[in-house]
């Protein structure tokens, strides 16, 4: 099957995988775009876990301030290299980290750091288990692979906190 250029590049526009990814998950998936994304995601998947051990050293602080200033957040993001710290789309899934703590109000960043025979629901309470708010489809975990996939690099969530007038 012939795959046309215009598809690779609105495959590539909607999930920043390379060229060549784009062009074999269309052709895995006989040109169906939807298809197509899903093989993406299952390989940025896998990429995210062969990435995980690799040391995260550089990255951002970033803040989120709620309109009328009664909420805000600060989230510490890192990355391998200083060079994808500078990227707009580690900017962006820093800010969106930012946001989702302001929101949601998690109290850790994922289940590991429960203490023994907390009986609240990870989903609730672990920031990386929650639903994306953007897109309750997904988790934050799933945000955070689909980044690492994108940008090549281990990406990790080391801490927030969130302020709150009067908490």
């Amino acid at each position: 099957m012939e795959i046309s250029v215009d598809a690779i590049k609105t495959l590539r526009g909607l999930t920043g995988a390379g060229v060549m990814d784009c062009k074999t998950a269309l052709e895995e998936s006989r040109g169906d775009m939807e298809k197509a994304e899903e093989v993406l995601r299952e390989k940025g998947i896998a990429s995210a876990r062969g990435k995980a051990t690799r040391a995260t050293n550089q990255g951002l602080v970033e803040s989120y301030i709620h309109s009328g200033g009664r909420i805000g957040a600060l989230v510490e993001a890192n990355c391998e290299t200083d060079f994808v710290a500078r990227t707009g789309d580690f900017k962006e899934l820093a800010h969106s980290l930012a946001m989702q703590v302001a929101a949601m109000a998690p109290k850790y960043v994922d289940s590991s750091e429960m203490p023994e025979g907390e009986a609240e629901n990870p989903e609730e309470v672990c920031l990386l288990q929650q639903p994306f708010i953007k897109d309750p489809s997904k988790t934050v975990q799933d945000l955070v692979n689909e980044a690492v996939a994108k940008l090549g690099e281990n990406v990790r969530v080391r801490r927030f906190a969130r302020f709150s007038l009067g908490e």
